[in-house]
């Protein structure tokens, strides 16, 4: 997630500067520059902002999993459930 977070902040923001640059009309050289300066600045701050939000999603998910699992075997046990089986048993 953090890499597709860098790839658009970086690109977006590299598209925004060359577009100023070419509203604003200013040289070719100095807006490449910037262009390419302001990528690599936001591609870090992307690839920082994805990995929160990874880290974010997988916490989430794995605290939703453990508390239908916990859900499920509490159901388990009081229907009459064991670890050893069923109550036939």
């Amino acid at each position: 997630m953090f890499r597709s977070f860098a790839a658009s902040l970086g690109a977006l923001a590299m598209g925004l500067v060359v577009l100023r640059g070419a509203i604003l009309g200013e040289p070719a050289g100095n807006v490449a520059i910037e262009a390419i300066t302001a990528m690599a600045v936001f591609a870090v701050i992307g690839a920082v902002a994805g990995w929160i939000a990874d880290f974010l999603v997988r916490d989430a998910v794995e605290r939703a999993f453990r508390k239908r699992f916990d859900w499920y075997r509490e159901g388990l046990t009081n229907m009459g459930f064991t670890e050893k089986g069923s109550p036939r048993d």
